[in-house]
């Protein structure tokens, strides 16, 4: 079979999504390629159809047993002889799966890096013949990602101890011009194809709102969307704990995931999670990688992450199946200084003093990326499109901010004592300074280094005394926005521009647009519908109908409904309402395998509901 014929024999889809094509070309022609697509892009199938076809076996190096076991199973229910080796197998069960995999049973076996350079797995590479080696979640091995591991560094040693190079794919969803680079020399890819299909996901809705109170605004949240599955994360354990007491408390099916809990413990509220037991979940960045739960509808950030990459792949959770989801970022002040204290009690034993600054650096300038994207009143999905990179238009129409409704506010005043501060300071000085100590001298600070440099006798010293920093910052922002201010980069400091003078001197007026919610609780802009609903109208009952038939499927063999078939795949089946076998092939997300175990039992479904409907 070609490519196209085992995308439709094994897993039911009639096209290729943007950049597999081209991706799994490169690798049935024996090139190296580096894939840099969204969560939910399709990233496995362009290493798993290749895996079909070339001969030997693939290895498929992810860092989460949570992602092996999925994966594994999902391919398992469509047709393909799969294996995983990690933590959780019995000496007994690694044993057959060693003695499969010399046996040639399997074509894929997923495996975590740490267990490359072991005695046992090194010999069975060595004798089984690799044709292609995937790295999953690839980020992992830049030192700039946000995600280093050092066990991913084994990886280039592994490839060099095999008999025969075999092709390597590497595949993240987040990644930087820089950590694309350190990707293709860490890994040591030779002459790849670097396919980024972009970072744009239309059916996120994206949202930033500053409520007064968090815990009722995201208890509101939660019970707007009862009865769905949705992630809540929580930048600290305690965090986890109260807000999931919370939850629970109004009876709300929800669970926790995080660090601080038994290994055993984490697994079991997981799979509640994964079967829809408990179809909320509460966790902190420990719960990250390689979720791939179709039906997420939502995903709301109680805290601000430490960096944009990190907001985008966990954002990135929600609404895998396509459909419309909602991205909610609660944020505050204190989330910076959370942040702030979470960067600096981590560290990297395995770099050095200069290679640590470096990340240091970066972390920070990540920070002042992120706390960017919750204080502008621009497009939020451009905001984030800047930061990969990618060309976009002027407003998406899907975000808070684009469908948010505003007031200008007048600040010519406050943008003069701001201007006016910097010129004093670097009149006092002879040298420009950072937002910092800017906002210190402005609100009165009493610190010692204020009064050091003498700049509590200035005549802008307390001048927006009355105002909380965040607020002061968000000033600064937005001059900087609108091109009054800019920092220089070298040396962080805020300097003013030419065009300063005609706010500070010429007496021009200036208005900064506030989104009238953004200080309240937890009202929701009115959101663009950039989908039909799913199912059509007119499908919802059979869609009900067929949903009711999945669980019970799902429940007799111990696995995820979306294992099954996804949200997607019924909608459509609903839609179609086929009669025959051939038409239910017909079905998107339905391939052959799938069909002959499930068929039966869906197209009765449809012919008894049919019959109900009929007069």
């Amino acid at each position: 079979m070609d490519q196209y014929e085992i995308l439709k024999h094994y897993f039911g889809y009639d096209r290729f999504r943007p950049g597999q094509e081209r991706l799994i070309g490169a690798i049935l022609s024996g090139r190296d390629v580096l894939g840099i697509m969204p969560t939910g892009g399709g990233k496995s199938l362009c290493y798993q159809v290749p895996a079909l076809m070339l001969p030997g076996i693939t290895l498929v190096i992810s860092p989460l047993i949570s992602l092996m076991k999925d994966q594994v199973t999902a391919l398992r229910k469509a047709g393909v002889d799969a294996a995983y080796l990690n933590s959780t197998l019995s000496p007994d069960q690694i044993r057959l799966v060693y003695r499969r995999a010399y046996q040639g049973a399997y074509k894929l076996l997923y495996i975590a890096p740490e267990r490359l350079s072991g005695e046992g797995f090194s010999a069975l590479a060595r004798e089984v013949p690799v044709s292609l080696v995937a790295v999953d979640e690839a980020h992992c091995i830049s030192q700039w990602g946000q995600d280093f591991r050092p066990s991913y560094l084994k990886i280039s040693e592994f490839l060099h101890a095999l008999p025969r190079r075999p092709v390597v794919a590497a595949f993240t969803a987040t990644a930087t011009a820089q950590v694309r680079d350190d990707i293709a020399q860490r890994l040591e890819l030779e002459n790849p194809l670097c396919e980024v299909t972009g970072f744009d996901r239309p059916n996120l809705f994206l949202d930033v709102r500053s409520p007064q109170r968090k815990l009722p605004a995201l208890l509101e949240l939660v019970q707007e969307r009862r009865g769905k599955s949705g992630i809540i994360y929580c930048a600290t354990r305690s965090g986890v704990e109260k807000v999931c007491a919370a939850l629970c408390q109004r009876g709300i099916p929800a669970t926790r995931y995080h660090a601080g809990l038994a290994e055993e413990e984490r697994q079991a509220n997981q799979d509640d999670f994964q079967f829809d037991r408990r179809p909320v979940m509460v966790a902190t960045n420990a719960f990250g990688m390689g979720i791939d739960k179709s039906n997420v509808s939502y995903v709301i950030h109680y805290n601000m992450p430490k960096s944009l990459e990190a907001y985008y792949q966990e954002a990135g959770r929600a609404g895998r199946d396509g459909e419309p989801a909602d991205c909610i970022l609660l944020y505050s002040a204190g989330d910076i200084t959370t942040a702030k204290f979470l960067l600096e009690s981590s560290g990297n034993v395995e770099l050095d003093e200069e290679e640590q600054e470096q990340v240091r650096r970066q972390d920070q300038a990540r920070l002042q990326a992120m706390i960017g994207y919750c204080r502008t009143s621009g497009c939020l999905r451009g905001r984030l499109l800047d930061y990969f990179g990618q060309a976009h238009g002027p407003a998406c129409g899907n975000c808070g901010n684009c469908r948010g409704e505003y007031q200008l506010q007048d600040i010519t005043v406050p943008a003069q004592m701001i201007l006016s501060c910097v010129h004093r300071v670097k009149s006092r000085l002879g040298y420009y300074v950072g937002k910092t100590l800017l906002v210190q001298v402005l609100r009165g600070s009493r610190t010692q280094r204020v009064a050091g440099l003498g700049l509590d006798q200035l005549s802008t010293y307390g001048l927006m005394s009355r105002l909380p920093a965040e607020q002061v910052r968000t000033l600064m922002d937005f001059l900087e926005a609108e091109g009054l201010l800019r920092t220089n980069p070298l040396h962080a400091t805020l300097e003013p521009t030419p065009a300063a003078s005609k706010i500070l001197f010429q007496g021009e007026k200036l208005s900064m647009p506030v989104r009238k919610d953004r200080a309240g609780e937890a009202r929701r802009p009115g959101r663009k519908k950039t989908a039909a609903p799913s199912p059509a109208p007119e499908a919802e009952d059979l869609f009900s109908a067929l949903r009711a038939v999945r669980t019970r499927l799902a429940q007799e063999e111990n696995v995820p409904a979306y294992v099954v078939f996804s949200n997607a795949t019924l909608a459509d089946m609903a839609e179609k309402a086929p009669r025959t076998m051939d038409e239910f092939l017909d079905v998107t997300g339905v391939g052959e395998v799938k069909a002959a175990r499930y068929g039966e039992e869906f197209l009765r479904a449809i012919a008894e509901y049919q019959d109900q409907e009929r007069p």
